[in-house]
């Protein structure tokens, strides 16, 4: 990936120049809620793909396309497909498409034959081959665990093949409550983690060990999975290399719930829906490689997310997900998106020089709309919107909720965008504010899988826009140093606020 050209920050400057017309005045235009909005069909249903309120034009359209071909958009779309090795910085590819089977032929076969390891393992479990086995935790942090709790929370409201708990924090309260609601004697322990030396989940593994023990486990490592890129570590830990299930090192953490991270989705929905939510993941792949710019619904919602970051001054984008159900969304696509385009500098270690990633936040809607949507609708800051929802209901209660729902969602977009003039400022709506909606036809594991994979790429377009390397996340680590000189007594010493802290905490001397 190559850094931003003197054409490409040409073409910054002139879509912050151009004209902003109001939405009211681009809905003049007759034909432009079929320019703006496409529906696909997936494996699991239809997904509208609704960009008509928002300022994507004409006009912006054709500066952005300027901008991604001095970034030589295509051949960097082709080359994740292709296996090359565009984590520079890293010196690997990124390679979580050929876990969906879309990709370089030799990494789909490698997928294919770790998913056909993992799936034995499923099918062994599901026959009782390890006993009785009625619950799974399963160990991780950050993408090990937030991809798992999504699809895991989101396909399991009818029940669970083995029911999943999720444990990711290092407060021991979180596993605590993980266990309590378990027997010992007929769970199983999953330990996510790529390089099998994660601090905080090999601390949780350890003492899930210790109440597996407790509670009369004869042989607790028989009751562990590992889910890792680095499988001679785990057996090295205690795994037995027949429950070891790895992963490549091409698949980056927060990509990776479609290789055997997946495990407890799998486990949990019997491996014939892991199936459907992979292919509904490459679906997507097919349409975001296959498609060509100007239809290309991924590339879309990524031009209309740097049109309010690179022109409008836009620092914070919401998701709110009208369904229980994918109501742990907006916490897996802050990390999808701000670990990975949450940077300050190009891919080539040069400033970035202008706005990268916004900060992505969010909530379930009705909830959100009687904490959060007084801003939205009335506040100083304009802050595009997401809003996703779905056609078929979820429950069977009284169809009043679902209708009641739906109208809320929809309601709100438009109010958003039209406002209303008041009899005194207080009451007044300016409006002009932007969404977009992904309207599903149904939830189930195709179409889950479906719109996690659209937003991946969406965030790897805007990287590529902007120049920088979406795949490592060097970020994350001055703190996790700091913290291990603070746990090993190695530090340099730290500021006065800090050692207080720490002495009233009675951490270190």
């Amino acid at each position: 990936m190559v850094g931003q050209s003197d054409a490409g920050q040409v073409g910054w400057e002139k879509l912050a120049n151009l004209a902003k017309p109001t939405l009211k005045a681009l809905f003049a235009d007759p034909a432009r809620l079929d320019s703006w909005c496409t529906t696909l069909d997936l494996p699991g249903g239809t997904i509208r793909f609704d960009w008509s309120k928002t300022h994507l034009d004409a006009a912006a359209w054709a500066v952005l396309a300027d901008i991604a071909r001095a970034m030589d958009f295509e051949n960097r779309r082709a080359a994740l497909f292709d296996g090359d090795a565009i984590n520079a910085s890293e010196g690997r590819a990124a390679e979580h498409t050929a876990q969906r089977g879309v990709g370089k032929e030799t990494s789909v076969d490698e997928a294919a034959a770790l998913h056909a390891r993992t799936r034995a393992l499923v099918e062994a479990i599901h026959d009782g081959a390890l006993g009785e086995v009625k619950s799974l935790i399963h160990i991780g942090i950050g993408g090990s665990a937030l991809g798992p709790a999504l699809a895991i929370d989101a396909l399991t409201r009818d029940g669970a093949r083995v029911v999943v708990h999720v444990v990711s924090n290092i407060d021991g309260c979180a596993l605590e409550a993980a266990m309590a609601q378990c027997d010992p004697a007929t769970t199983l322990i999953a330990v996510a983690s790529k390089t099998f030396t994660t601090t905080e989940t090999m601390i949780n593994a350890a003492s899930a060990l210790g109440w597996l023990r407790e509670g009369g486990v004869g042989d607790p490592y028989g009751r562990v999975v590992a889910l890792t890129a680095a499988p001679d570590k785990a057996v090295e830990w205690g795994v037995d290399e027949t429950r070891v299930l790895p992963f490549p090192e091409s698949v980056g953490g927060r990509y990776s719930l479609w290789s055997s991270i997946g495990f407890p989705i799998a486990l949990a929905l019997g491996w014939e829906d892991f199936a459907a939510f992979l292919d509904g993941a490459a679906a997507i792949d097919r349409h975001f490689l296959d498609t060509p710019l100007a239809e290309n619904v991924v590339v879309r919602a990524a031009f209309g997310d740097l049109i309010y970051t690179q022109a409008r001054g836009c620092q914070t984008r919401a998701v709110f997900a009208y369904d229980e159900r994918l109501k742990l969304l907006p916490s897996y696509l802050q990390q999808l998106e701000m670990e990975s385009n949450g940077k300050r500098v190009t891919a080539d270690g040069k400033p970035l020089g202008r706005p990268s990633a916004p900060i992505t936040w969010g909530g379930v809607g009705t909830d959100a709309q009687h904490a959060v949507f007084q801003l939205l609708h009335q506040g100083t800051h304009v802050i595009p919107v997401d809003f996703l929802a779905v056609i078929i209901s979820g429950d069977s209660l009284d169809p009043a909720h679902h209708r009641i729902l739906l109208s809320n969602c929809f309601a709100q977009g438009a109010a958003l965008m039209a406002g209303k003039a008041g009899s005194d400022l207080s009451r007044d709506y300016p409006g002009d504010r932007p969404s977009a909606t992904m309207l599903c036809e149904d939830l189930n594991p195709a179409t889950l899988g479906a719109l996690i994979a659209f937003h991946e790429h969406r965030t790897f377009v805007s990287a590529v826009m902007l120049g920088m390397n979406p795949f490592d996340q060097f970020g994350v680590e001055l703190g996790k140093e700091i913290a291990k000189q603070i746990e090993t007594g190695d530090g340099p010493g730290f500021d006065p606020s800090t050692e207080a802290l720490l002495a009233l905490a009675g951490i270190g001397d």
